[in-house]
């Protein structure tokens, strides 16, 4: 789980060439979502949110492993019993998620939802888990135990007790998919933000990109930089609030699938890169691999940048990324 800054949007909201911004706020997949629009007047883009809101829900069904009828609770209560069968959509973005498992050597795991919870991040712990607790917390978690066949696009957890979630990544396809459809609807321009997963097509009614304003983790109210973000998506994912400390350590709540220890050294990640879905898993997995080789992996990779704020509240960015102070005006 994953707690997610607050990115601040720009947005023109006057009538300029018969077109206009219209905005909706609501709760969807247990999380705040901003749905932002251009269209010629209120009705329409009225419609085009309720298009979004309805798309998002669609995948939520399909997804969450909270829903008993959903086709994830069904593939993890069949886990060390047999495959199951499901749509070629969940099989796909399943088969997308190992992809990312591998890419990242296990960093990013959406077989963590077997991990048991040992660690609490609500003031409750006084010491630190044993060294046995910990390693037997990710007994049954690893990406190499999800087996897929495409003959029948079946899934099969091979260990019984084992689960997968997509809540570092679900938010983030959520946010792809509700843009595609507006895009195929005829949307010119909008902004879906899923709590901090934020994907961007078109220009505001002024021919400006949207902007977006990425706040100080160790401030909400102060931003420290301002990106244009162009039909693409960014994703920040903060770690200021859920912690515990021990021998001067702090230990953040997003947890290395590998090991059963939390992430160490980073405040936030902010992964700049086309879809919202590969962006959201990147930014867990930044946290999980370190700033030093959370930052050489990004500089590897084509097309993805990133913005670390380490523990001390230091920035770092990956090579092809530059910082602007933030405009007033």
């Amino acid at each position: 789980m994953k707690t997610y800054l607050l990115i601040s949007a720009f947005i023109i909201t006057a009538t300029i060439n018969g077109q206009q911004v219209f905005n909706k706020t609501l709760k969807l997949m247990g999380s705040r979502f901003d749905i932002t629009v251009v269209a010629e007047n209120e009705t329409i883009g009225n419609n085009y949110i309720d298009v979004a809101i309805n798309e998002i829900s669609r995948i939520e069904k399909l997804i969450s492993s909270w829903d008993a009828k959903s086709q994830t609770s069904e593939i993890n209560r069949n886990a060390g019993i047999k495959p199951v069968v499901v749509d070629n959509e969940l099989f796909q973005f399943i088969q997308r998620c190992l992809k990312i498992s591998k890419l990242t050597d296990g960093a990013f795991d959406i077989s963590y939802a077997s991990m048991d919870k040992i660690w609490h991040f609500d003031g409750s712990m006084t010491a630190m888990p044993s060294e046995d607790e910990i390693k037997k917390s990710v007994e049954k978690v690893g990406y190499q135990n999800i087996i897929l066949n495409e003959e029948n696009s079946s899934v099969f957890l091979k260990l019984k007790g084992m689960k997968i979630g997509f809540g570092a990544i679900g938010k983030g396809y959520a946010a792809d998919k509700a843009k595609a459809l507006l895009i195929e609807k005829g949307v010119s321009a909008g902004i879906i933000n899923a709590s901090g997963d934020l994907n961007t097509w078109g220009t505001q009614p002024n021919g400006k990109d949207w902007m977006v304003a990425i706040v100080n983790p160790l401030n909400k109210e102060k931003v420290f930089s301002w990106m244009p973000v162009k039909n693409s998506s960014v994703v920040t994912s903060g770690n200021y609030e859920k912690y515990v400390k021990f021998n001067n350590i702090l230990y953040t709540h997003i947890i290395d699938p590998r090991t059963g220890y939390p992430a160490t050294g980073i405040l936030s990640v902010s992964i700049f890169t086309k879809t919202a879905e590969l962006a959201d898993a990147l930014a867990t997995s930044i946290f999980v691999m370190g700033k030093e080789t959370g930052l050489n992996f990004i500089n590897q990779l084509k097309g993805v940048e990133c913005i670390i704020v380490d523990e001390n509240n230091n920035i770092i960015t990956s090579n092809n990324i530059q910082l602007n102070p933030l405009k007033n005006d």
